[in-house]
């Protein structure tokens, strides 16, 4: 399926880290100069990488060769005949974006700006295993290409959010409380080894808010991301940098315990957490006894709250008014200029859950955090993930050290042999 484009510019929200180039800048450097869309002639890029015309010349030809770089017009002439401009190609790749959820999966192909092309969402249950739920994302993998008329050849890479516990690194789940049978599935290599691109794999809730932050606060430097849903969790952006912590469990607010938690069982085996009186399923179990189901209850949840039930506009309050009192202490201690809510039970369209938030976190945060403190609801909705996921492998892709082996690589499976006289 068509999708509107969302998105947009996303490598100053985080940088891969790797070892910095010994020598002068190379291509992949002069390449991160046009990722801001301007146009520029070989001139400015003379000017602007402080390289020789001719080495300049040499790496603009090999970014062009892998279109990566594309004539952008001509710009104003000076006297004579008017220089050509080049602009970054976004097109050049696409990119391999998905967000799971407990009970649903979204596919989507987007360009290297991170944008939306073409998308596909499922009902999927997590619990089905990894097998079967990464099954289907290859599946529509490959109706999303044919759909945009490119091959798998084309991918630049794949990003996949998933919800629970990720260690990044390795691109393994790690004891998912709600995802029987991922325990150290190696869901990365897994579908490496069938779709022959690279794969990076994070919690949903850091794709969430690292796609939030490149879309609409680039800018910010300090934001926390709520996931409000089956499982409550956050994304933590510090200094423009998505914050994982040692182990990749930074954000893991739903296990956190709640002032009100009590005694109540957690499916994590503790008792009192966040999410066992605040989640959906602890919400819908309120509302219906028979509501156990963690796939079911979000959406059961919206459907009283489109209903305007009462019961049900009480609760989830209520549920702000909880998740209010964890946040605060969060504000006071990381300080963030943005706390964002997002997930199916912030963007049900009923804004008690946004107002039960605010009214606490303003009540119990110190004056000094809250001052220009921002708590609004998502503005990247449900696309939150997929951008945040495809954010990851742009910037894995473009950056200067992975440009430059492109394009090595490039250059000796066209010409092995004159490789070898170099």
């Amino acid at each position: 399926m068509e999708a509107r484009p969302v998105g947009g510019t996303v490598l100053g929200a985080e940088a891969v880290t790797l070892p910095p180039a010994a020598g002068p800048p190379g291509a992949g450097d002069l390449l991160t100069l046009m990722l801001d869309g301007q146009p520029r002639t070989r001139a400015e890029l003379i000017e602007l990488s402080g390289l020789a015309r001719s080495t300049v010349a040499g790496r603009m030809d090999a970014l062009l060769g892998a279109d990566l770089l594309q004539p952008g017009g001509q710009s104003r002439s000076t006297g004579g005949r008017p220089p050509t401009t080049f602009v970054f190609n976004p097109l050049a790749r696409l990119v391999l974006a998905a967000d799971f959820g407990v009970s649903h999966g979204r596919a989507a192909l987007t360009d290297l700006h991170a944008r939306v092309l073409h998308e596909e969402v499922a009902e999927l249950d997590i619990a089905d295993g990894p097998e079967a739920t990464l099954g289907w994302l290859l599946e529509a993998a490959d109706r999303l290409l044919a759909s945009a008329g490119r091959e798998r050849a084309d991918l630049a890479g794949v990003g996949i959010g998933l919800p629970g516990p990720v260690e990044h690194e390795t691109g393994r789940a790690v004891k998912p409380p709600i995802m029987p049978g991922w325990d150290g599935f190696p869901v990365g290599d897994w579908v490496r080894e069938r779709i022959g691109a690279p794969v990076l794999v994070d919690n949903d809730v850091n794709l969430m808010a690292l796609g939030e932050h490149s879309v609409v606060y680039p800018h910010v430097e300090h934001l926390v991301f709520v996931k409000i849903s089956t499982g409550i969790g956050a994304g933590i952006i510090s200094g423009r940098q998505l914050h994982r912590g040692a182990q990749g469990s930074a954000g893991d607010l739903g296990h956190v315990q709640s002032p009100r938690g009590g005694d109540v069982q957690c499916s994590c085996g503790n008792t009192g957490c966040l999410e066992a009186i605040a989640g959906a399923r602890a919400i819908a179990h309120e509302l219906d006894r028979t509501q156990l189901r963690g796939a079911d209850a979000s959406r059961f949840v919206r459907e009283q709250l489109v209903r305007g039930d009462r019961q049900a506009v009480a609760a989830i309050r209520r549920a702000g008014r909880d998740i209010g009192e964890v946040l605060a202490s969060c504000v006071n201690l990381l300080n963030p200029s943005v706390v964002v809510l997002g997930g199916a039970l912030a963007l049900s369209g009923d804004a008690s859950l946004l107002v039960g938030v605010r009214e606490v976190i303003y009540a119990r945060s110190l004056p000094l955090a809250t001052g220009e403190l921002s708590v609004v609801p998502s503005q990247t909705g449900e696309h939150a993930g997929v951008i945040g996921a495809a954010t990851m492998a742009v910037q894995q892709f473009l950056h200067p050290r992975s440009v430059d082996a492109l394009l090595q690589q490039t250059a000796q499976q066209v010409s092995p042999a004159g490789a070898g006289r170099a």
